[in-house]
């Protein structure tokens, strides 16, 4: 955030830092104006009030992954203040989507700041060691109102969170590499109650799903607590996920214990450019995509949904469907056919190999009649293992379905005269024996012709003959 250090996951401990984020003597901070861009970005992406002029402080607290015994952060003049994040049904677990409490509720902010992250700590069976590579890395705090009721809500706020980050470009969000953090507040009080209980926060989640397995056992501890008739004081505690229980780290510091000040090698920060900038950086945001999905396409909602949940899914979809004639169809076989495919193989939507042209161009072929829906789904399978195109799997295995009127008349009359037990039958009103002679012709024409364009000849030949 105040350096030039690269940020790599993975890299050698301590292998990525320089004097300045490591705290040293005479090192003096320089903003990074790229974290100062994608932090008004994302308060324009969720609707904050972008503060005029900012300011950084130093928060004062002594701890082995803290260079300078102090976090240059922010207190009270933060980039962006209030602000929503909207929630929608398929940001909630699969287990809860059916009944939700508040559906398409929105959860208010209260504000978001950047400040500069500290070390990380590896605890060893004897010792400690830390690594400073990821000291100094900008780090952006979203803080929410009080306004989450449940663990399933929870899980519904940092996902879609997480999906407007990544639309936004502003961070890739994998928990797995730190890139996204959650410590969770968690207040109980009876219903009688008006003001909030003892604020209770949870340390060291690096999953959503932890994160509500984590909220699910404190307010459960919480309330049996309280119930036992203990008094709940303000705490920190960490969570341990193979145990499923939260353990007491630490009685919780107040704002005026870290003793902030303005930190006077930094000017304030004036916001107009930057706001300027990220203006013209604001994407289209899963919301919109959605409902633009729905109307443009005429895709469920559902299956609106689905799509935009993954930005790269969202993009394969719209350039496949730009030019069909039927773009529910493309959904279908891209939510049914392509994503079993890929699960299937291990391999993600960024690395398919089958191009959305290309598979565009299977369902044109299927609804110019050329091959049947059986016959997409062979098709399909060699598209993915080959990567060649469907009109090139057709032409090579020949297997264009015979979309000829004439020629599957004439078969037709064969299959109707060299069966005339099953004509009488069917003139008789035995509807079934439409199948038998249906199968007939697709036997005379080696399984290629049109199977709905044989029933409907067969159909009318048959009742001509009958009338």
């Amino acid at each position: 955030m105040f350096c030039a250090c690269p940020v790599e996951f993975g890299a050698a401990p301590n292998s990525r830092t320089c004097p300045t984020c490591l705290g040293l003597p005479g090192a003096l901070p320089v903003m990074n104006h790229e974290a100062l861009r994608l932090t008004v970005l994302t308060g324009l992406m969720l609707g904050c009030e972008i503060t005029p002029v900012s300011k950084f402080n130093r928060k004062n607290y002594f701890y082995p992954d803290m260079p300078k015994n102090y976090q240059i952060s922010q207190y009270d003049l933060p980039l962006c203040t209030r602000g929503l994040v909207p929630l929608h049904d398929l940001a909630y677990p699969k287990d809860a989507q059916k009944n939700i409490a508040t559906p398409d509720k929105e959860v208010a902010l209260v504000r978001i700041h950047l400040e500069e992250d500290v070390a990380k700590s590896f605890h060893f069976e004897s010792s400690t060691g830390i690594d400073f590579n990821r000291a100094g890395t900008p780090l952006m705090e979203i803080v929410s109102e009080p306004e989450i009721q449940s663990p399933e809500e929870a899980f519904a706020f940092l996902t879609a969170l997480k999906q407007i980050l990544i639309y936004g470009g502003v961070s890739d969000a994998d928990m797995e590499k730190g890139q996204l953090r959650c410590d969770c507040n968690i207040s109980v009080r009876p219903e009688s109650q008006q003001e909030l209980g003892a604020k209770i926060e949870i340390k060291n989640l690096n999953s959503i799903s932890g994160v509500r397995r984590a909220l699910a056992h404190e307010v459960r501890r919480q309330m049996e607590a309280l119930g036992r008739g203990e008094k709940l004081e303000q705490e920190t505690r960490g969570w341990d996920d193979v145990a499923g229980q939260t353990f007491l780290m630490r009685t919780k510091e107040f704002a005026h214990d870290y003793r902030y000040f303005a930190d006077p090698d930094l000017v304030p920060v004036k916001t107009e450019t930057l706001l300027e900038e990220a203006r013209a950086r604001v994407p289209e945001l899963p919301k919109a995509k959605r409902a633009r999905f729905v109307n443009d396409y005429g895709v469920s909602a559902y299956d609106a949904g689905v799509l935009a949940d993954d930005i790269a899914l969202a993009g394969y979809f719209e350039t496949a469907a730009k030019g069909a004639k039927k773009p529910k169809n493309v959904a279908n076989w891209i939510l049914n056919d392509l994503q079993s495919a890929l699960a299937g193989a291990g391999r993600a939507i960024t690395d398919c190999p089958i191009p959305p042209e290309a598979l565009e161009g299977l369902l044109d072929l299927i609804e110019s009649g050329k091959i049947s829906g059986k016959q997409a789904k062979e098709v399909f399978t060699e598209m993915f293992a080959s990567g060649k195109s469907a009109a090139a799997i057709v032409e090579e295995k020949g297997i264009e379905q015979l979309s000829d009127v004439a020629a599957i008349e004439a078969l037709c009359d064969r299959a109707i005269a060299d069966n005339p037990k099953p004509a009488a039958d069917f003139k008789a009103g035995n509807a079934a024996s439409l199948n038998f002679l249906k199968g007939q012709v697709m036997k005379l024409s080696g399984g290629k012709a049109n199977p709905a364009w044989v029933g409907e000849i067969l159909e009318r030949k048959l009742r001509e003959v009958s009338h």
